[in-house]
């Protein structure tokens, strides 16, 4: 009996219950990397299926209106893809990595500002991808340089 009781005990410690956890979060980012390839394998598809499409059967003068909405195809890849860095760098070293975050967060920016439509936006919305470019290069820059001086010690 005296047997059981500790057993259920060391089970329920800290320590057993942090490495449930830390099982748990390897199956989820597990689960997440094979959506993520899943999702980028769709969307190279999609991109192959509109390139074609578009430029072949696109009448001459309306290119520009394909080119922007081919830009953002492929900026939705590489975003998918450096999502894709995030989980695999998260279940590599079980830590997640700010400066990628902070890359991916700004080629999602720079691709919203690439396909914008200037027709269809105020000028707050500018400001406010301005002000969000602005934000996330400062972080960049303030996350490199603490890992750079991390580096060299």
């Amino acid at each position: 009996m005296r047997k059981i009781i500790k057993q259920i005990v060391s089970a329920t410690s800290d320590e057993s219950f942090m490495h449930f956890i830390e099982n748990i979060e390897v199956v989820v980012s597990k689960v997440l990397s094979l959506f993520m390839v899943v999702v980028i394998l769709t969307a190279i598809g999609d991109l192959a299926v509109y390139i074609f499409k578009s430029l072949f059967l696109t009448q001459a003068g309306s290119i520009n209106q394909v080119l922007f909405k081919i830009f953002g195809l492929f900026l939705n890849i590489l975003i998918a893809l450096e999502i894709l860095e995030n989980i695999t760098g998260y279940l590599k070293k079980h830590v997640l990595q700010v400066e990628l975050v902070i890359v991916t967060s700004l080629i999602a920016v720079a691709r919203k500002i690439i396909i914008l439509d200037l027709d269809k936006v105020s000028g707050i919305d500018i400001i406010g991808l301005g002000i969000a470019v602005l934000a996330l290069s400062i972080s960049y820059l303030i996350i490199r340089s603490s890992n750079s001086s991390r580096s060299t010690r």
